[in-house]
């Protein structure tokens, strides 16, 4: 009994022991706060605060010293505690049809640049294309307690959007950019698409293509619908007869684009020139007429956005410039605009950005007789 005795005892040591050790290493690893920053300084933590925050109260010399120690401390800002004071959790959702789009990565990137210096960070979801995918992202991110949404829709978003409906209702910030929905008032950033569609169409019969087709999607999305107009009208204001106006619907991907190529060669002649619903649909008409063998430069190719890889391509793509960067400085710059007002949509703010036409070969002058 008496050996058992000292067992136990021994036990219940070394058990003490291990406590003492692990709440030692934990007063060892205690989070920096800014009230040790202050100390090692001998100024105020609101000086220290109003530092890390950049407030124009505080000298850049100040500011200097503060961030300095606070980098030599391995200070981090407590985004847990800043969120129960604020009411705010600093984290902005974003939803793309497609992150792989060099056009989507390129604004959800301007984004979070521009979203950094307020303290915001951003989670990403991608619908690719799909209404319940978007649905379910919305209900994601709302339930993540996000203070905002940014979004672009997807191509099967057409009247139901009750989802974007309960963001506002909820009085989170919710701003459209790129593919938007006509009649929804809510903040948005978006190309002028009926420009956009007209410059292509233009840019071609200025080099003397006149039998040019549109490669579209299914007209759910306005901005597709602005493209198509854009490029009727402009056929129409160069007196192009109406049987040369062709608009054929499909997927936009590289797939797509070749099998209106395909359905093209079997059906009916070949056009001047195809203006393709963005730069992956418009590989896909260059990769198809190739491997028909159609001679280089017999048909006009362009498209939209202007991905990496137009300028890379043989023939180098010519194609319309979004200004991907310029679109998501504005929907930060927008958003910020809104948390700080009692009712965020209170006149909303419509950014409509121009576009760029961007020239490259697969445009050349119009050269083999039709």
């Amino acid at each position: 009994m008496l050996t058992q005795s000292i067992v136990y005892n021994l036990q219940e040591t070394v058990t003490f022991v291990k406590i003492i050790y692990l709440f030692s290493a934990y007063l060892l690893k205690k989070k920096v706060t800014i009230y040790d920053i202050a100390r090692e300084l001998n100024i105020t933590v609101s000086t220290v605060s109003r530092a890390l925050n950049d407030s124009r109260s505080i000298s850049t010399e100040t500011k200097d010293q503060v961030r300095a120690m606070a980098q030599k401390m391995n200070y981090s800002p407590n985004k847990l505690a800043a969120s129960l004071k604020s009411g705010k959790t600093f984290t902005i959702g974003v939803i793309v049809p497609s992150a792989r789009v060099q056009f989507f990565a390129s604004v959800i990137h301007s984004i979070e640049l521009n979203l950094k210096a307020a303290g915001y960070g951003i989670l990403l979801y991608q619908t690719n294309e799909s209404l319940e995918n978007e649905k379910q992202g919305v209900k994601t991110l709302l339930e993540a307690q996000v203070d905002g949404i940014f979004a672009s829709l997807s191509l099967e978003t057409s009247a139901d959007i009750s989802h974007f409906e309960a963001v506002v209702r909820q009085g989170k910030a919710l701003v459209l950019f790129d593919r938007t929905m006509e009649n929804f008032n809510v903040p948005s950033v978006t190309l002028n698409d009926f420009k956009a569609g007209y410059m292509a169409a233009e840019h071609l019969l200025k080099k003397n293509f006149r039998n040019i087709t549109f490669i579209a999607p299914p007209q759910k999305i306005s901005i597709f619908k602005q493209r198509v107009e854009g490029y009727l009208a402009a056929l129409h204001d160069h007196f192009i007869p109406a049987h040369a106006h062709t608009v054929r619907y499909g997927t936009l991907s590289i797939e797509g684009g070749k099998a209106q190529i395909k359905s093209m060669m079997a059906g009916c002649p070949l056009p001047d020139a195809v203006i393709a619903g963005d730069d992956f649909t418009a590989l896909g008409v260059l990769r198809q007429l190739k491997e028909e063998g159609v001679p280089a430069g017999r048909v006009a190719v362009m498209g939209f956005a202007n991905e990496v890889f137009s300028e890379f391509i043989t023939p180098s793509l010519t194609t319309i410039e979004q200004q991907p960067h310029k679109m998501g400085a504005e929907c930060a710059r927008i958003f910020l605009a809104m948390v700080n007002k009692k009712n965020p949509y209170d006149n909303p703010e419509k950014v409509v950005l121009e576009p760029i036409l961007v020239e490259r070969e697969s445009t050349g002058e119009l050269k083999v007789k039709r």
